[in-house]
């Protein structure tokens, strides 16, 4: 295990329109803002069409193969996620969500694209005097969280 450690900076609160792509929307908020690190929390609606990524294949596999889950139509939907900028400085959402709709839900990673449907709000809070980055892992198909002692 790694960690480091890091101070609470501003929040930031935000209305998501209908159609717009989640992580592409949280991340040019950090962008704009300058949000290097944080925390950010939604709830809302999610369209038809929005790919959740739900697992890998095979567990086992390098590079892994991840299995998708395509929703075939509205649901409801909260998550949680992280936000921490890559090696060039470009912040990255990592955000897992559980959606619903009729008694069926599924959970996945949102990295794929997930739609707004209606609206959706997000909180994101700032975390200031941190060394944690995001490094991409081709092996991982995905960008993991690296720590350094601050």
């Amino acid at each position: 295990m790694n960690y480091t450690q890091a101070s609470l900076g501003r929040v930031f609160i935000a209305k998501l329109e209908n159609n717009e792509v989640v992580h592409e929307a949280i991340e040019r908020i950090a962008e704009k803002e300058k949000i290097s690190a944080g925390v950010v929390f939604i709830v809302g609606g999610v369209g038809e069409g929005s790919s959740l990524v739900v697992g890998p294949i095979d567990g086992n596999e390098r590079p892994i193969t991840v299995m998708e889950r395509t929703l075939s139509a509205p649901h409801e939907a909260t998550g949680m996620g992280t936000l921490f900028a890559n090696e060039e400085g470009k912040p990255v959402l990592h955000m897992h969500i559980s959606a619903c709709r009729a008694g069926g839900s599924v959970t996945g990673c949102i990295r794929r694209g997930v739609r707004v449907w209606g609206l959706l709000e997000a909180t994101v809070v700032e975390f200031t005097d941190t060394t944690a980055l995001k490094r991409y892992e081709k092996d991982m198909d995905n960008y993991m969280l690296y720590t350094r002692p601050g």
